[in-house]
């Protein structure tokens, strides 16, 4: 089956809720017990969820795991360029075929009832890699965690929580303790829970719900401890020192993800290989990902061009942190947002770092923040701002004036899936 194939069961699917999204499991437990409960036949499963983070230590994990022989499904959201990208089973993207076929039959299974896009899609993945032999199942929350689709695993084997900020304030409460409440809503009882580095208050309610089921907690800064030092990263817990070199992953928020990763591969006893390549060989993309080549680099030969999917304000003062520890060069943002995020608290920090903002709407997405918006938004937090239609007259316009300039394409996940495909 072609790739249109998996693209028109999608689109059916998107019709068959009129909400994006919408917490509750009801709906999701329904089509997994008409499927045959598909989530209690996985491999044994780790659960992530938080606020930013989440993708990249999936990322270090898997790449842990893999290098020690295990095979391992991975999931995740949202895709950037192809849906397939979120279904790994035991290694491999999700053929076209498979998914094809995994989706018609989950389609097929939930009838006309009402169910949202991420809910079914998530039943398929589920089902994919419950007829898949594996080692681990690697499960990224979509939104939040104590109603989202992937908390189906009555015992995972651990679960994970990485940095939680304000974020989806509108699905998970307007406080860091309420979004707390529902990051660590994948705590089940019994079942260690590592967590990365966290603001006292979010830290306080999960040490509150891992109290109430009697999940053991591998904190940050109390259990395991991770920093730079000496251009190389150290990491120690109770079990002894790591010294290994620095993420590939670039950014120093980086260094937390991969503490997290590797009290997690320490938990589940895998040796030092498995640490150093969680470090060494982790991909991510649009995490302050180098475009080296592509119709868009080959479009600016001389300048260095980058692109990043973070869309909140803690994104935001990571990226700043990154620009500012770069060799100086002049730095000019590209940026499209979404019109449910925090604009201003995402850009305020990159004032600091960036000489200028372009701001383009994200093509095809009904949500996008208009242009003349978020270059409004840019003004007001002290950027230089002004419009362009796309991505091509934004990158002309830098570089008519500056050839050898430093370019970050950044703002949303969306405007960064659409950044990949035009870069082929």
């Amino acid at each position: 089956m072609s790739a249109q194939g998996s693209d028109v069961i999608l689109d059916r699917m998107m019709a068959l809720h009129p909400k994006i999204i919408d917490l509750t499991l009801d709906r999701v437990w329904r089509l997994l017990n008409a499927l045959g409960n598909p989530q209690d036949a996985l491999p044994p499963v780790i659960h992530i969820a938080g606020t930013n983070g989440k993708g990249s230590t999936q990322a270090m994990l898997r790449a842990g795991l893999e290098t020690a022989g295990c095979r391992v499904h991975a999931y995740t959201s949202p895709h950037l360029a192809r849906f397939h990208e979120r279904i790994r089973l035991a290694g491999d993207l999700i053929t076209e075929d498979a998914l094809s076929d995994v989706l018609d039959e989950c389609y097929r299974a939930n009838g006309t009832d009402s169910i949202t896009y991420f809910e079914i899609t998530t039943c398929a993945a589920l089902l994919a890699m419950s007829r898949t032999p594996a080692d681990y199942t690697l499960l990224e929350v979509g939104l939040g965690g104590r109603l989202d689709a992937t908390n189906v695993v009555a015992q995972p084997a651990l679960t994970i929580i990485t940095p939680i900020s304000i974020d989806h304030e509108q699905y998970l409460g307007d406080t860091l303790a309420r979004i707390a409440f529902e990051k660590a809503g994948i705590i089940k009882r019994g079942v260690p829970c590592i967590v990365g580095p966290q603001p006292d208050e979010a830290m306080a309610v999960i040490e509150d719900v891992a109290a109430r089921h009697g999940a053991p907690l591998l904190a940050h800064g109390q259990h395991w401890h991770v920093q730079a030092e000496a251009g190389r990263m150290v990491y120690q817990d109770e079990t002894g020192l790591l010294d290994l070199p620095l993420p590939n992953l670039p950014g120093a928020h980086q260094i937390e993800n991969a503490g997290a990763a590797l009290a997690a591969l320490r938990h589940l006893e895998m040796g030092e290989i498995a640490a150093e390549a969680a470090v060494s060989r982790a991909v991510w993309p649009a995490r302050m990902q180098r475009l080296n080549s592509g119709a868009l680099a080959r479009a600016v030969p001389e300048a260095e061009l980058w692109l990043d999917g973070g869309h909140n304000a803690s994104a935001g003062q990571a990226l700043a942190r990154h620009l500012a520890s770069l060799p100086k060069r002049p730095t000019h943002l590209i940026c499209g947002m979404l019109n449910t995020k925090d604009i201003s608290g995402y850009l305020r920090p990159l004032s600091a770092e960036a000489g200028n903002l372009i701001a383009v709407s994200i093509p095809g997405e009904a949500n996008t923040l208009p242009a003349s918006v978020t270059a409004e938004a840019a003004r007001a937090v002290g950027l230089k701002a002004s419009c362009a239609p796309d991505i091509h007259a934004a990158l002309d316009q830098i570089v008519a004036q500056d050839p050898q300039a430093r370019i970050l394409i950044c703002g949303s996940l969306y405007l960064a899936g659409h950044i990949l495909r035009e870069n082929v």
